[in-house]
């Protein structure tokens, strides 16, 4: 079972470090099982170059069969957890950076500490992808963003706003604007999701009047892990940023940065728990979508 699983790891992720990454093993662990799986079959199971590990036809038939086998050996053995005491085993998610930084703080500690068999793995990153080809359990996402086919569960809170702020020093000396169409003589902080767009425009809106702007300035960083330089820009005169409210809270409670333009901060909806809609989900899985749902009626 253990090469099998090596196997198909390998032969989804396309590579051997790529299936460790996914798997949470080691890409020699993974290359041994599979040379030990091809010995014990009498077959080439993958096409390995320098560049890339690609399934023989062999291998392309035993993944096809090996995949909703493997599915159902792991819901088999999960029934067994409902007969524990406490739900045990690994649990992986996929999330945004924002996330990772503003939602799971006040749920993982407590989840944790309630569930001390539970193992979780959480990865953080921008790219929008196939949950379970990532051998991830589940994903946080928000819902312009969710996939068809999930069923999604809110976490966090359920309404955000993106606010638009600068440091004293650098409205002192650039002016305050007063309308967001006044951002355009401003410099300011942009981000770029890993697809190569920029996150402009900048959306506002008050008392039902929608303004889109286009600015421009001397940074910009990729969302996610670089916007904290973002937020040190600001800090430091830069410029104007436009990130989530919760962000920059910190700062603009401390008067390090000042808001700008609040009555048009936008409003939108918190982010949600996805997972695939399957007949039995993994008790971690379930032992931590239980606690998100207790924890949202507490609040």
């Amino acid at each position: 079972m253990s090469d099998l699983n090596a196997f198909v790891a390998v032969a989804q992720a396309g590579g051997f470090r790529e299936g460790a990454r996914a798997s949470g093993g080691s890409a020699s662990f993974l290359s041994e099982a599979v040379r030990r799986l091809e010995a014990q079959l009498g077959v080439r199971l993958l096409n390995r170059t320098t560049r890339s590990v690609v399934p023989t036809e062999a291998g392309k038939g035993l993944l096809e069969r090996l995949g909703p086998a493997l599915s159902e050996v792991e819901s088999a053995l999960d029934v067994v957890n409902g007969f524990r005491d406490r739900p045990a085993g690994s649990l992986r998610l996929n999330v945004p950076v924002s996330a990772a930084r503003l939602v799971l703080p006040a749920i993982v500690p407590p989840f944790l500490a309630a569930y001390p068999d539970i193992r979780l793995e959480v990865v953080a990153e921008e790219s929008f992808i196939d949950v379970l080809a990532a051998g991830c359990d589940a994903g946080i996402r928000y819902d312009e963003r969710l996939e068809q086919d999930m069923i999604a569960v809110p976490i966090g809170p359920r309404v955000q706003r993106f606010a638009t702020a600068a440091s004293p020093d650098y409205l002192d000396r650039h002016g305050r604007p007063r309308h967001p169409s006044e951002l355009l003589g401003h410099a300011c902080l942009l981000g770029r999701f890993a697809s190569g767009a920029l996150t402009t425009p900048w959306e506002f809106e008050r008392d039902g009047e929608v303004v889109r702007v286009e600015p421009s300035g001397p940074l910009i960083v990729r969302i996610g892990g670089a916007t904290d330089l973002k937020v040190d820009a600001a800090i430091s005169g830069t410029g104007i940023i436009h990130v989530f409210e919760d962000w920059l809270r910190p700062h603009l409670d401390s008067g390090a940065l000042e808001p700008i333009l609040e009555p048009w901060w936008q409003r939108f909806s918190g982010p949600f728990l996805y997972y695939p809609g399957r007949r039995l989900v993994p008790a971690p899985l379930r032992a931590f979508i239980d606690f998100v749902k207790a924890s949202a009626s507490q609040r």
